[in-house]
């Protein structure tokens, strides 16, 4: 009889079964996806990691994950620098002096913010929509150019039709700083997360193409708890509704050239252009392969976000009011489960961050040793 039976081999079920295992327990961890490391996988084309489901940059202020990761992996230096293409105006992101100098010819900090304050006036009393919601904290221009196409495009809705609260705040830095995350640690694994993963489970049983829900009598026998980290709703057989997540489709490429754009990510923020950014995967690891060559090859991979339907793969979830009160009442039934823990992105229905999806296993694990 095994401890626990981890249902999802992604990052929060390795990240669980690793700390379950050092602490002595008898661990089996299943998936029904034919590879470990969920939506994290990364695979070998070209030379290059790909990263399979949609770009994954590691960043975190807290040591202790970031100390516990690093006992499976090596991290690069790598900076997400990303470039926003807007018709063929490229401006630099997170918006900075960079970015204002682009976009107005503004030369000091002062110029910058004296032109961001005079088209935020244009919005009177609270923001009642997302489209006002930006424009009162960015203004009209960069409304226009970097945040509305793309956000449109993102949610498959008007910025109109899409509430404030969806954007509270966007990172404006009178500074030329573009490091997009202000992470204390940050960076890709060497050799691709799927091999962090794969040495993260080292020594521990793993199942793979093991569909939990379909022979869930059976499995659930073999533990004395278990750890689920698929779609809640799916769980309980949508019994009450089916929960919304945004999806992403990628087409890949590989091209015969060693650059196709020059960087990790270009953000296509006009609303013209069908997919919302191109990833080009060399970068993540500077162009070059383990031993330090340079890549004569790249891969890119155009993304389009598009509406979730059962069968899709399920990303983003859809945080507003009624998929809020819908996850609630999953909760209920979730908590009245015995010997069931819900964990992860999919198991808690929670945007989760890298860093954030091992802090709470770490949590959730510390929990169950008191």
């Amino acid at each position: 009889m095994y401890d626990y039976l981890i249902v999802g081999a992604g990052l929060y079920g390795a990240v669980f079964a690793r700390l379950a295992t050092d602490a002595g327990k008898k661990v089996l961890v299943i998936d029904k996806r034919s590879t470990v490391a969920g939506n994290i996988y990364t695979e070998k084309q070209e030379g290059i990691n790909v990263h399979i489901y949609g770009a994954h940059i590691f960043h975190t202020n807290n040591k202790e994950v970031w100390d516990f990761l690093n006992r499976y992996a090596t991290f690069n230096r790598f900076t997400n620098s990303p470039v926003a293409n807007y018709k063929g105006e490229l401006y630099s992101l997170p918006f900075n002096m960079y970015t204002f100098n682009k976009m107005w010819g503004v030369v000091t900090p002062e110029e910058a913010a004296a032109k961001i304050e005079e088209q935020r006036k244009e919005i009177k009393g609270e923001p009642k929509n997302l489209e006002e919601q930006a424009i009162s904290l960015v203004g009209r221009d960069i409304y226009e150019k970097l945040i509305k196409g793309y956000t449109e495009k993102q949610w498959g809705r008007d910025c109109k039709d899409l509430p404030a609260f969806i954007i509270k705040r966007l990172p404006v830095r009178l500074t030329f700083d573009n490091n997009y995350f202000n992470a204390l640690f940050q960076g890709i694994p060497v050799g691709g997360y799927t091999k962090m993963i794969e040495n993260m489970l080292k020594g521990i049983e793993v199942r793979l193409n093991t569909d939990y829900l379909k022979d869930r009598e059976n499995l659930k026998a073999l533990a004395k708890k278990v750890v689920y980290t698929g779609p809640v709703d799916a769980y309980f057989d949508y019994s009450l509704g089916t929960l919304e997540y945004r999806s992403v489709r990628f087409e890949n490429e590989t091209l015969d050239k060693p650059s196709f754009q020059g960087n990790a990510a270009v953000n296509y923020t006009d609303r013209e252009t069908p997919w919302t950014r191109i990833i080009e995967h060399k970068w993540f690891e500077f162009g070059k392969d383990e031993n330090g060559n340079d890549l004569p090859k790249t891969v890119i991979s155009r993304e389009y976000s598009s509406e979730w339907k059962p069968g899709d793969e399920p990303y983003y979830p859809v945080n507003d009011a009624k998929n809020g009160a819908l996850y609630e009442e999953y909760r209920k039934l979730a908590e009245k489960e015995n010997n069931v823990i819900f964990g992860g992105r999919l198991g808690e229905y929670k945007y989760y961050d890298m860093d954030k999806t091992v802090e709470a296993a770490m949590d959730k694990f510390k929990k169950e040793g008191r």
